[in-house]
């Protein structure tokens, strides 16, 4: 019997979306496991056992201080040999909304200087001043993401985030996502054109609405991926003619089947 990609999804208090992540990994054929920080930081579950980590999204520790900020803390304090590891060994990393922000604010992502580094990029209040709740459209801009290789250019995602604002620390840092193909979805609408409000649900500077690391394997984005696997999840699933596969199945599987090359 082929050996199984295993995928740990990471949860702590207020995460939400993990089972939905699971799912997605488990369509996919890869063994995905849900796992309590505690039992990371308790040395109870071996990081390395795994080939792929995902951060889900929700609302971990009540988002306090800033949204993802302690979870963040956590894994740089009290985890940082252990994940430093798993990224050296090229291993994938999804972060999707919250999880998203904690990559920003643990510097795996951009990941210009590794972990535990000055923070390049930032997640921050949405310009609406509101928590936004909606679908969008994105764009599909890189190909060195191995979560996205093959997909479609674009899709069509559901948001849920009131810090969802893609910030970089400066110009210089802009230019640099942008010049080396680290901008990997852009907010646009349904003709994949570039947009405002509310196409671009919450301001984001170049419309950004994930991006990965210079190395491919990390990525993260504020649209849920894992809400979208089965046209059943489509608002629009009873008026339309839908492929049974959601748009958001393709990043999941990607990363199976990438990593299910080096068993």
């Amino acid at each position: 019997m082929a050996k199984k990609v295993k995928v740990i999804v990471i949860r702590t208090a207020g995460t939400n979306c993990d089972y939905e992540t699971v799912n997605a990994f488990k369509l996919c054929g890869a063994e995905a496991e849900l796992v309590h920080i505690n039992r990371l930081l308790d040395k109870e579950v071996e990081l390395m056992d795994y080939r792929i980590l995902a951060l889900p999204g929700g609302f971990s520790y009540g988002d306090d201080v800033a949204s993802g900020k302690i979870l963040a803390n956590e894994i740089q304090y009290r985890l940082l040999d252990a994940v430093s590891k798993f990224v050296s060994a090229k291993r994938l990393i999804i972060g999707i909304c919250n999880g998203f922000q904690v990559l920003v604010k643990t510097g795996l992502l951009p990941g210009l200087d590794g972990i535990d580094k000055k923070e390049y990029t930032t997640l921050f209040n949405n310009d609406s001043g509101k928590f936004e709740d909606r679908w969008v459209y994105l764009k599909n801009t890189s190909k060195r993401c191995v979560f996205t290789k093959g997909t479609k250019e674009l899709i069509y995602l559901p948001v849920a985030h009131g810090e969802g604002k893609f910030l970089t620390l400066d110009k210089k840092t802009l230019d640099y996502l942008k010049k080396n193909d680290m901008v990997v979805f852009r907010y646009v609408n349904e003709k994949g054109e570039n947009a405002g409000y509310p196409a671009n649900p919450n301001g984001s500077v170049d419309a950004i609405a994930g991006i990965c690391n210079p190395g491919g394997n990390i990525l993260g984005l504020m649209p849920h991926p894992e809400r979208f696997v089965s046209r059943y999840t489509h608002p629009r699933w009873t008026r339309e003619k839908l492929p049974e596969e959601g748009d958001g199945l393709a990043l999941f599987r990607n990363a199976v089947e990438f990593a299910g090359k080096n068993l």
